[in-house]
């Protein structure tokens, strides 16, 4: 009488630890990259809405908030993560620039007679190093 075994060997199980251990290195650093470019266009996003929160600060005092984000008095919150430092503040223009918690990167801009701060070189535009 003949006993029929049902499963696999060890080798079989070793091939397939082997492909997944494979396929996880191969995902791992694509979904890292992908996690800091989501961190650098939050950082974005967040200084060209404070773009809009400063002109919107600027029509009712007619000069640009100069203080702490957040603040009670600058209607603006930026991102979970995102700290921003402004500098430079004038009733001619400002600078920000903006860090996250997860991100050795800055991202910086500048409006009006601002001078620029690093990496930033055209006003209005934001740029990331």
């Amino acid at each position: 009488m003949l006993i029929e075994r049902r499963g696999f060997t060890i080798i079989e199980l070793l091939i397939v630890t082997v492909i997944i251990g494979i396929l996880a290195a191969i995902a791992i650093p694509t979904f890292a990259r992908s996690k800091g470019s989501a961190y650098v266009a939050t950082m974005k996003s967040d200084l060209r809405n404070l773009v809009t929160a400063q002109e919107a600060y600027f029509m009712d005092a007619n000069t640009y908030y100069d203080g702490a984000v957040p603040s009670a008095q600058f209607s603006y919150n930026p991102s979970s993560g995102v700290s921003i430092t402004l500098s430079n503040v004038t009733g001619g223009g400002w600078a920000a620039v903006t860090n996250h918690v997860q991100l050795g990167e800055t991202c910086a801009m500048f409006v009006g007679t601002a001078p620029p701060p690093a990496p930033a070189t055209t006003e209005g535009l934001v740029a990331c190093s």
